[in-house]
């Protein structure tokens, strides 16, 4: 996956996205300093190997495409969910599965979704057992359900388990925030690349900022192949 960490280079709602505004992004419950001395990642060897299971899992597509999308989301933002509805499945479909593009997701949890970080864990913990696609889809579904709870974590477990997830593993992954370093560090990166809202996005060397209808994605991915497959 260090090909991917290379290509990585605010909280009101508005058209399109989720912003810190003016504020320093750092996860619910962190303070600025804490946020700024972000682990690369985590600390323990076995932590180390479900990290990378995890880091593995949240990558779609085949690994010959010849173009990245990288997705810096929230999976409490509404405008990341109504990318995801109604955006998403278009482009797996025609792009995707076409075996032209793969596709990675980056955590960037805002602190002013309570339920960001916790839907984030259950995610990749999730992604170590190879269901992180399955858990995103159910998560960002849900979302009404879980998004207000004042204790997310069981329904989000749930919706993890009916992913596919292995109950007891995925627990104990979400219960030992196994997936807080990686966490941590998918924001720090995305960050120091410029995302100040959820959803952004990175096609090649393109950045899109917000839901963008499907017609922006399809003009910047066909120009960013066309560009690829043009004569050197």
């Amino acid at each position: 996956m260090s090909s991917l960490r290379a290509l990585l280079l605010i909280v009101v709602c508005g058209a399109f996205a989720c912003s810190w505004g003016s504020a320093t992004p750092k996860l619910a419950g962190e303070s600025a300093k804490s946020a700024g001395t972000v682990p690369a990642k985590p600390a323990s060897a076995g932590g180390d190997s479900l990290a990378a299971l995890a880091d593995h899992g949240r990558v779609l597509g085949s690994a010959t495409a010849p173009v990245w999308l990288l997705i810096a989301s929230d999976f409490q933002c509404p405008w990341c969910k109504t990318w995801h509805d109604s955006t998403f499945p278009v482009l797996k479909r025609d792009y995707v599965d076409a075996g032209k593009l793969r596709v990675a997701y980056l955590n960037f949890p805002l602190s002013m979704h309570a339920n960001a970080l916790p839907s984030a864990m259950a995610a990749m913990c999730a992604a170590a057992q190879g269901k992180f696609w399955e858990a995103h889809s159910r998560i960002f579904e849900s979302q009404s359900v879980w998004q207000t709870l004042p204790t997310p974590e069981p329904d989000l477990d749930s919706v993890a388990i009916a992913a596919g997830a292995d109950a007891a593993k995925l627990k104990r992954c979400t219960q030992d925030r196994a997936m807080l370093a990686l966490i941590q560090a998918d924001q720090a990166r995305a960050q120091k690349a410029g995302v100040e809202s959820t959803p952004t996005f990175f096609v090649g060397g393109t950045k899109i900022e917000g839901a963008q209808p499907l017609k922006v994605f399809r003009r910047v991915i066909d120009s960013v192949l066309a560009a690829g497959a043009a004569p050197k």
